[in-house]
């Protein structure tokens, strides 16, 4: 987090201008303009070296002429004079400033050493910088347009209040114009840019204490401060602050422009995303998202505890529509209660059948009172978490009718609610958008889009549930992970061959060191060693240094056999010849020996095998996955899915946080879109998710307590039928 104070540069009681100008286009002049239009009134000094006064005003010939101690100063300098003009802005302890001039980070090298030259400066002086290459700021409620994009004054009176926050200028002027124009009361408008000091997570942590605002919308195209998110997030959540959050960059080629744009090199988009959710973050991929959601949790921030949605409409085509896309986007859809199908009946005609999505029907149209009194029985259902009413808009006299029926119920409810007028670009009456504006209900043209903000509504309730869950269960320690399954972990120390825990597999216990001090990948049989040291079973097998060798431990063990080459080098053993299964006998297994080690001093030349690794063949059971890696801006994130065979073709795995307890990670897995596998299909048994969880979260504990792993991948880890546990045949562990 920067060191310096936001509060003078965003509550500016003083503000110089600094390149003031008269002419109306110039980017002075339109900033002046702002402010007048405003009706800022606190202290304003102009600075300007070539006028001796702007709009009547005197104007100071150098920010070093300026008196002591203004709160803020806007620099419309060239890029080559920014530098200087902070440094000064530090010498007269100027609070913060406003940088709109581009040519830094976003061009290259060159340019990312003056954003450090600049950087370096403000934070010498204590300067609150934001940007360079940015449009400013508004604080609405305050009276304080800093930026030259011309904007007006708000006419909000009441209602949710939102925040934005967003790298581009750009986005920060769509979103802002888009609430506005929904009669939404925007606090804060505040564009970072190349966030040189200030950043998003920095003002996100000044904003989130303010008592005016409900919700934040936040674009980002990188967190350059991921603890430090995540802390602020966690915050928000415990203030019932909803973050909606877009980050482009789940494409290479979208964090290629990003890199261009402000100079931001994006981390890993699916890395991020598990994390921030992990803290009640909703993410959305689209403009609309962001927008649609942001509107509806500004409205009803308390995360929606229990209870699924209700889509009512006056067609029977959108009826099914929305069944389907319900289902795309999973959004549950309530079942009435019986107290519930006996009221709607009471309201609906008798042919009508009240189920959910509710169809009226035509009825709608002739006896537009049923949208209100519909609505009002289905929200006092008690298993009814959220009510999007969608109807065919009309004529302007029909619309207001509908307006009057359905608007005052659904703005007196606690419960998220969207009305929505179909039509798309259709004409509206301005009665009904007097009605919709002064309802402050959410309103939308489109029932899909009111059903894909709906899911996230729903999908924020369950994320602060889980947060919840985990904050009891972890106690405010690290994670209960830590606490469970690392203990005798001593931090930075790995377990050795002869240390905690007994292998789960009969390993050679001569006296030799595990081998995991070095950098880099690890043989597959030292991995499995540490997965032992956790309790996770492994195929019963031996390290053999001779044919010899390996033909006593598959005596012991018992045909047929799987030998594998072991060496660190040897990350895909299989590509290179290293993977002989089901050999069945002596024989083979001399013949299996020989023409291994051919193969890899052909495909190898130079490597040096450990041994060849002699293990039993493994029982049947569901080929999964797990994993974690160490990613360098956010930590730790886990990994489970299925595996073996089918983690290429399908990529059908999910992302943890470190610490999720026992029954997220299970919840997680459900999600998978192969989950049926796990729950046994065409007469095939179960599979031991806990089993799979408790791996999971083990492995996520020798992860948190050995800053040394950098990444580990259990692949296949053989899921056991329910109650048999899980087995890994494979463990690639690498340190860094």
């Amino acid at each position: 987090m920067s060191s310096v104070p936001l509060g003078r540069l965003l509550r500016p009681r003083s503000i110089a201008v600094v390149g003031a100008s008269p002419e109306k286009t110039s980017i002075g002049g339109l900033l002046l303009a702002n402010l007048q239009r405003f009706g800022y009134d606190g202290e304003l000094h102009l600075v300007s070296r070539s006028r001796e006064s702007v709009n009547g005003q005197r104007c100071f010939k150098s920010i070093d002429e300026l008196p002591e101690g203004v709160d803020a100063a806007v620099l419309m300098v060239p890029q080559v004079a920014v530098c200087d003009a902070v440094e000064a802005c530090g010498r007269r302890g100027i609070g913060g400033a406003v940088v709109f001039a581009s040519g830094f980070a976003e061009l290259g090298e060159a340019g990312q050493a003056e954003q450090r030259r600049l950087a370096a400066i403000a934070e010498r002086y204590g300067v609150a910088l934001l940007g360079p290459n940015c449009l400013g700021f508004i604080n609405f409620f305050g009276k304080i347009p800093l930026t030259f994009e011309p904007v007006q004054p708000p006419e909000y009176t009441s209602g949710p209040r939102v925040a934005i926050i967003a790298q581009s200028g750009a986005m920060s002027g769509n979103l802002r114009q888009a609430f506005v124009g929904k009669g939404l009361g925007v606090a804060f408008s505040v564009s970072t840019g190349n966030e040189a000091v200030l950043s998003t997570e920095d003002v996100l942590a000044e904003l989130v204490e303010a008592d005016d605002i409900d919700a934040f919308a936040v674009f980002v195209e990188m967190v350059r401060r991921p603890a430090e998110f995540l802390r602020v997030a966690r915050r928000a959540r415990e203030l019932c602050k909803p973050i909606v959050l877009m980050h482009p960059g789940r494409s290479l080629r979208a964090r290629e422009v990003a890199k261009s744009h402000t100079g931001a090199f994006a981390g890993d988009y699916q890395v991020m995303r598990a994390l921030v959710e992990r803290e009640g973050v909703v993410v959305v991929e689209t403009m609309d998202e962001l927008f649609d959601v942001t509107a509806i949790l500004a409205r009803y921030p308390t995360p929606v505890a229990e209870g699924k949605a209700v889509v009512s409409s006056n067609s029977g085509a959108l009826r099914g529509v929305s069944i389907d896309l319900c289902e795309a986007v999973g959004l549950e859809l309530a079942t009435f209660q019986p107290e519930t199908t006996a009221a709607l009946s009471r309201v609906l005609p008798d042919f009508i059948t009240p189920d959910n999505p509710l169809d009226v029907t035509a009825m709608g149209m002739l006896h537009p009172e049923i949208f209100g009194r519909s609505s009002e029985a289905i929200l006092a259902d008690p298993g009814v978490g959220s009510l999007i009413v969608s109807v065919m808009g009309g004529s302007p006299a029909q619309q207001v009718l509908k307006g009057k029926s359905a608007l005052p119920v659904l703005a007196g409810s606690v419960k998220p609610v969207c009305f929505v007028m179909l039509g798309d670009a259709g004409p509206l009456g301005s009665e009904f958008m007097d009605l919709a504006m002064a309802s402050k209900v959410p309103f939308l043209r489109s029932p899909d889009r009111a059903i894909r903000a709906m899911s996230h509504v729903h999908r924020y309730g369950r994320l602060c549930a889980a947060a919840t869950q985990r904050d009891v269960a972890t106690a405010g320690k690290l994670g209960a992970i830590r606490k469970e399954d690392s203990a005798g972990h001593e931090k930075g120390k790995l377990p050795g061959a002869l240390g905690i825990g007994t292998p789960a597999a009969e390993w050679r216990t001569e006296d030799e060191a595990l081998g995991v001090a070095q950098v880099g990948p690890v043989a597959e049989y030292k991995g499995k060693r540490l997965l032992g040291t956790l309790g996770i079973s492994t195929p019963a097998g031996e390290l053999a240094r001779t044919v010899d060798e390996a033909l006593s431990v598959a005596a012991r063990i018992g045909y047929p056999v799987v030998i594998k080459a072991q060496a660190d080098q040897l990350t895909h053993k299989s590509d290179v010849g290293g993977v002989v299964v089901g050999v069945p006998d002596e024989a083979a297994l001399r013949a299996g020996w020989h023409s291994m080690n051919a193969r890899l001093a052909e495909s190898s030349p130079g490597l040096t095998l450990d041994g060849i690794l002699v293990e039993a063949m493994a029982p049947a059971g569901l080929e999964m996955v797990i994993g974690g890696r160490r990613d360098p801006s956010w930590g730790v994130v886990m990994m489970a899915g299925l595996g073996g065979v089918w983690i290429e073709a399908l990529r059908d795995v999910r992302l943890f946080a470190p610490d999720m307890t026992q029954a997220q990670v299970v919840a997680e897995l459900s999600q998978l879109k192969g989950a049926r596998l796990l729950s046994g299909l065409r007469g095939s048994a179960p599979v031991d998710v806990a089993a799979v969880a408790q791996a999971l979260r083990r492995l996520a504990g020798l992860m948190l307590a050995n800053p040394q792993i950098g990444e580990v991948d259990v692949n296949p880890l053989i899921a056991l039928p329910e109650g048999k546990g899980v087995m890994a045949l494979d463990a690639l562990f690498v340190m860094v």
